[in-house]
C-alpha cells in the first residue's frame, strides 16, 4: 500500500507531507529549528553535518530504524507524561554541563575501594610471608624414622636387648610386613578411608567427618589424616592454633613426597598413643590382650582401632561398654569400606568384648640396679639438656647370664645365709679386669623393695680389704714380702690397732702377715711407706671417695663403695694399669648418631713388678689364708677378705687374670652382723664359677725377684710422736688388754 505524502505544514506546525508515525517522532523531537515567525522548520537532509552533531539524520538511513524509533517514541511518552521530572533533568544537565565531570580522586567510594584493596593486598602478601616463614622452618623429613618423644631412653645390654626403656615409647617397632593387613585395614577404615588417595591431606575426609559429628552428636570421625596425625606425633604439640593446623598440613604434604604410604603407616601404627601406657600397636596388643599383634583376632583388631581419638575413653579397662560400642563403630567402617563383608561384621560384632590386660613391656626393667646406675652415669658425658630432649638408646657392657648369675647368687645370701649369719643386703660387682667394663652389678636383695643401689651408692668401711692397696704401696716403694715386723700390741701417738681375736705371733713377715690379715703390722707398714704414697697410689688405682691420713686407714676405716673397690683391684688384676670402671660403651640420639663413645685408655700406676708380686702376696690369702672360701680348682684366684668392726660389713673382693669381683654383706641401718668375711669369699666363688665356665683359664704373671728392684714410689714414712711396743704372754695374747 502506497504511503499518502503530503508537504503541507498542519495546523500543528508539522510537516505534513510524511507518514503519520515519522510526522509524530519529529513533531516531538528536538531536531526542529524555530523560524522567526513561531513556526517551526524541518532540518534539511543536507543540512546535517558533523558540525551539528545533534541534527537529525535521514530517516532512511538511521541502520535499524525500528528499534531506534521505538526506544525514541518511548522517551518521549516519558516525557510527557513526566513534564516536570523531564525538565528537572534537563536543569541538572545543564548544570553538569557547565560545571564539568567531577575527578575519581573526589568521590568517597573511589577512596573506599582504594582502603579494601590495599587491605586484601597486604592480607595476600602477610599470608604469603606467613607460608614461606612456617615452610622455611619445616623439620627434615629425615627425623620422621628416628622419632623419639621427649624424655624417651633406651638402654640395652651388651647383646642388644633392651633392659630398659624409659618415657613414652615403644620397646617393639613392627615393620609393615609383621603387622597383619586386618589390622592396618581397620585402622584406615575408621582414620582415614581415603588414605590411599589423597597426598596428605583428604579434604573430602574433612568434611565427611564433620558431617558425621553432626549427625551422631559427638566426635566419631576424626577429620586428620592418618599423615597429618603422624606429623603432629613426630614434630608438633597439641597446640590449638591456626598456626599449628597449617604447619600440620604442610607437614603431611612433605612426608608424603618422601616416605611411601606403606612407609607412613607402619610408622603410624609403631607410634600412635592407645591408652593404658601403650604406645604403637605392638604394645597395645599385650596390653589389652597378652598376645602378639600377629595373634589378634578381628574384633580385638577393631577394637584396637577405635583406641586413637580418645584412648582413656575407650579404653576397655576403663570403660568396657564405650569401647564395644566404638568396636562396633570400626567393624561397620570397615565393611563401607570394603575390606570386610557383612556377614563377617556381624560375626565380630556378635562375639563379647574380652580383655587379658599385662603390663607394657617397657615397664619391665631386668637388670634394674644396673640400669639405674647407667642412668646415672649419662650426666657425666653427656650434656643434662641432650639427656631431657630424650630419644638417646645406651649400649652398655653388660652381660646379661652374668647378671643372672650374679642376682640369683646375692639373692640366695641374703635368703640362706643372712638368715642364719643376721644381715639382709647384699651387692656385688663384676668388672672386666682388663677393659674396666661392668659385667654384672647387682645392688641390693630386691629393687622393689629397695632402690637404693648399695654398689654404688652405699659408703661402708672395707676393713682388711684396704690392706691390699697398703701393702702394694709398700712393695712399690721397694719393700720385700718377706720382710718382718713384730706382731705385738703396740700404740702409736695414742692408737692402740688389735688383732683379730686379740691374738699375737710375736713377729710376722709381710706376706704372712697379709696371708692372715694381721692388723698391727698393716698399721706399722702404712707408718713405714708414708700416709701420702699410700692415699695416693690408692687413688691412682681407683679409690674414689675421700680418705685421710689416719693410722686406722691401714684397717679399712674410711669408707668406700663396693664398685671403686672392686675397680681399684681390678688395677692388680690389669698388671698395674688402671681403667676406670664404665658400663657405657656408646651412646646413640634420635637419629642415629653417636654422641658419646667410650674411650678409656689404661694408664700404668703401678709398675708391672709390684703388681705382679702383689697379685702373688693375694693369691696366697686364697690359697691358704682367709680367703680360701673363693678358691677355685681349675684356675689360680687373689684376693683379700675384709671385716669392718663388729661384722658390721662382710667383704671379698677378689680376681682371676681376666675378671675381677667384689661381693658386700650387711644391713642397712649398720647394725653388727654375727657372719664372717668367709660368706663373702663363698658367694664370690658361687658367681665366678658359673660365669667363668666357657672362659679359658690363665695363670698370673710370674712373680720377679723380690730385692733385686728399684722402687717405683717413693717411700716417705710417717713422722709419729711415740711409740709403745707392748708384750704378749703364753697364749699369745695381750697381758694387758681388757677382756671386754
Amino acid at each position: 500500500m502506497e504511503r499518502n505524502v503530503t508537504t503541507d505544514i498542519n495546523e500543528n506546525n508539522t510537516p505534513s507531507g510524511r507518514p503519520e508515525e515519522d510526522r509524530f517522532l519529529i513533531a516531538k523531537s528536538q531536531y526542529l529549528v524555530p523560524e522567526r515567525n513561531g513556526q517551526n522548520r524541518e532540518i534539511l537532509p543536507e543540512e546535517s553535518d558533523s558540525k551539528h552533531p545533534l541534527r537529525a539524520p535521514k530517516l532512511e538511513d538511521r541502520g535499524n530504524g525500528n528499534e531506534a524509533k521505538k526506544k525514541l517514541k518511548r522517551s518521549l511518552q516519558l516525557k510527557e507524561l513526566f513534564p516536570e521530572r523531564s525538565a528537572k533533568n534537563d536543569r541538572k544537565k545543564g548544570k553538569k554541563g557547565k560545571k564539568g565531570k567531577k575527578k575519581l580522586y573526589g568521590r568517597p567510594l573511589f577512596w573506599v575501594g582504594l582502603v579494601i584493596l590495599g587491605a586484601a593486598g597486604g592480607a595476600i602478601a602477610y599470608g604469603w610471608q606467613t607460608w614461606q616463614s612456617l615452610e622455611a622452618g619445616l623439620p627434615e623429613m629425615s627425623d620422621i624414622s628416628a622419632f623419639n618423644r621427649e624424655g624417651t631412653l633406651t638402654i640395652k645390654a651388651a647383646d642388644d636387648t633392651i633392659i630398659l626403656q624409659q618415657g613414652p615409647a615403644t620397646r617393639e617397632q613392627l615393620k609393615k610386613e609383621e603387622i597383619p593387613d586386618l589390622l592396618k585395614q581397620a585402622f584406615v577404615a575408621i582414620e582415614d578411608r581415603r588414605f590411599y588417595e589423597h597426598t596428605g591431606v583428604d579434604y573430602q575426609g574433612i568434611a565427611r567427618a564433620i558431617v558425621s559429628n553432626i549427625i551422631e552428636g559427638e566426635v566419631v570421625q576424626g577429620g586428620s589424616s592418618i599423615t597429618q596425625q603422624l606429623a603432629r606425633m613426630v614434630f608438633l604439640n597439641q597446640e590449638q592454633s591456626i598456626r599449628r593446623k597449617l604447619r600440620e598440613a604442610m607437614l603431611a604434604w612433605k612426608i608424603e613426597e618422601v616416605l611411601t604410604k606403606d612407609q607412613i603407616l607402619e610408622r603410624y601404627l609403631n607410634l600412635v598413643y592407645l591408652g593404658s601406657g601403650a604406645y604403637g600397636v605392638a604394645d597395645a596388643s599385650r596390653v589389652y590382650f597378652s598376645k602378639p599383634v600377629q595373634a589378634l583376632t578381628l574384633p580385638e583388631m577393631a577394637m584396637l582401632a577405635g583406641l586413637p581419638p580418645a584412648p582413656s575413653e575407650y579404653s576397655p579397662l576403663v570403660n568396657p561398654e564405650a569401647a564395644r560400642v566404638r568396636r562396633d563403630l570400626v567393624l561397620q567402617q570397615m565393611v563401607t569400606a570394603e575390606y570386610i563383608s557383612g556377614e563377617t561384621a556381624e560375626l565380630a560384632i556378635a562375639k563379647s568384648l574380652e580383655v587379658d590386660p599385662s603390663p607394657p613391656k617397657r615397664l619391665k626393667v631386668m637388670a634394674p640396679y644396673f640400669a639405674t646406675y647407667i642412668k646415672k652415669e649419662l650426666s657425666r658425658f653427656l650434656p643434662q639438656k641432650l639427656v631431657d630432649a630424650g630419644g638417646l638408646t645406651v649400649e652398655t657392657t653388660l652381660d646379661l647370664k652374668w647378671q643372672e648369675v650374679a642376682e640369683k647368687v646375692i639373692g640366695e645370701a641374703v635368703e640362706i645365709d643372712g638368715y642364719r649369719q643376721g644381715f639382709d643386703q647384699a651387692a656385688l660387682v663384676s668388672l672386666d679386669a682388663a677393659t674396666g667394663e661392668v659385667r654384672a652389678l647387682v645392688g641390693g636383695r630386691d629393687y622393689t623393695d629397695s632402690e637404693f643401689n648399695r654398689a654404688t651408692q652405699a659408703q661402708r668401711q672395707p676393713g682388711s680389704t684396704f690392706k691390699g692397696l697398703v701393702y702394694a704401696a709398700a712393695i712399690a716403694a721397694g719393700f720385700s714380702p718377706t720382710d718382718g715386723y713384730q706382731d705385738v700390741p703396740f700404740t702409736v701417738d695414742g692408737y692402740k690397732p688389735k688383732n683379730y681375736g686379740k691374738r699375737y705371733s710375736g713377729w710376722r713377715s709381710m706376706v704372712n702377715a697379709l696371708t692372715y690379715s694381721t692388723n698391727v703390722v698393716a698399721v706399722q707398714v702404712l707408718m713405714d711407706v708414708g700416709f701420702d704414697p699410700a692415699i695416693k697410689l690408692a687413688k691412682d688405682m681407683g679409690i674414689k671417695s675421700d680418705i685421710k691420713d689416719t693410722y686406722s686407714l691401714a684397717l679399712g676405716a674410711w669408707e668406700v663403695n663396693l664398685l671403686e673397690l672392686t675397680n681399684a683391684y681390678g688395677t692388680l688384676a690389669n698388671q698395674g694399669k688402671f681403667v676406670e670402671a664404665h658400663g657405657i660403651r656408646r651412646v646413640f640420639n634420635a637419629q642415629g648418631e653417636v654422641v658419646y663413645e667410650a674411650d678409656f685408655t689404661p694408664k700404668q700406676v703401678l709398675d708391672k713388678d709390684s703388681a705382679a708380686i702383689t697379685t702373688w702376696m693375694l693369691k696366697r690369702v686364697v690359697d691358704r689364708g682367709s680367703g680360701t672360701s673363693a678358691y677355685l680348682s681349675d684356675r689360680p684366684v687373689a684376693g683379700k677378705t675384709g671385716t669392718s668392726e663388729e661384722a658390721r660389713d662382710l667383704w671379698f673382693i677378689g680376681y682371676v687374670p681376666q675378671v675381677v669381683t667384689g661381693v658386700w654383706l650387711g644391713n642397712d641401718n649398720n647394725d653388727p652382723t654375727w657372719g664372717y668375711s668367709s660368706t663373702a669369699a663363698f658367694n664370690w666363688r658361687e658367681f665366678m664359677k658359673e660365669v667363668l665356665k666357657d672362659m679359658p683359664a690363665q695363670e698370673f704373671p710370674e712373680v720377679p725377684d723380690f730385692y733385686d728392684r728399684k722402687p717405683s714410689i717413693e717411700a716417705k714414712p710417717v713422722e709419729y710422736r711415740w711409740v709403745r711396743y707392748g708384750q704378749i704372754g703364753p697364749d699369745g695374747r695381750d697381758p694387758n688388754a681388757s677382756d671386754r
